[in-house]
């Protein structure tokens, strides 16, 4: 059996499903799997994020705050920042981290989350992922040299077609693989043990 959770590192909504989803994999029975899939929000963009956009995520983060409390939103961000529609990059830093060790993913993944949501740092620019990368102690020219080469680009590539496969249509998804059958999980922000009781 694999659980199949498809996010994105700059997904809001997943930096708000982040401790539900923690407790789950912690907590998955034995047999059980847990994958993570890129699905790769926006592709690369060197173009300023229109401002009807910044408003509507912006309004997104106050939304989340009164749903799921607890999560932190530094709107220093649109301010500070040029933002981006362009989570690509943030996506193929995860790649890249992992190709240093499969150790590494889930703490470039929260790297970036914690950089993007309470440092006010932009994970659309390479250089706040190479900065990322070197505090946690990746070898800084290697993760340079993977960031963008053709062979990150494709494994990235595979993630999302994999994620449309297993019929993501939104971020955060859980699917569930059983016996060569897939159901995507409903979820609770604020409930791991509604997943867990699908699961079994």
């Amino acid at each position: 059996m694999r659980l199949y959770y498809v996010h994105d590192p700059m997904c809001s909504w997943c930096w708000a499903f982040r401790p539900v989803w923690n407790e789950v994999a912690k907590r998955l029975a034995d047999g059980v799997v847990a994958q993570r899939v890129l699905g790769g929000l926006a592709p690369d963009s060197e173009v300023p994020m229109p401002a009807a956009m910044r408003s509507t995520i912006q309004e997104t983060w106050r939304r989340i705050q009164q749903v799921v409390p607890g999560t932190e939103f530094n709107f220093d961000f649109w301010t500070r920042c040029v933002p981006r529609r362009s989570t690509y990059p943030a996506c193929r830093a995860v790649i890249a981290a992992q190709r240093q060790g499969a150790c590494y993913e889930e703490p470039m993944i929260l790297a970036i989350q914690e950089a993007y949501y309470r440092e006010a740092r932009n994970p659309s620019d390479d250089e706040t992922l190479l900065d990322l990368a070197t505090r946690l102690g990746l070898g800084a020219e290697r993760f340079q040299s993977d960031l963008n080469s053709a062979e990150t680009q494709s494994l990235l590539r595979e993630q999302i077609c994999l994620s449309r496969k297993l019929g993501a249509d939104g971020l955060p998804s859980l699917i569930l693989e059983q016996n060569g059958l897939y159901r995507r999980l409903p979820y609770n922000y604020r409930d791991a043990g509604v997943i867990l009781e699908r699961i079994g």
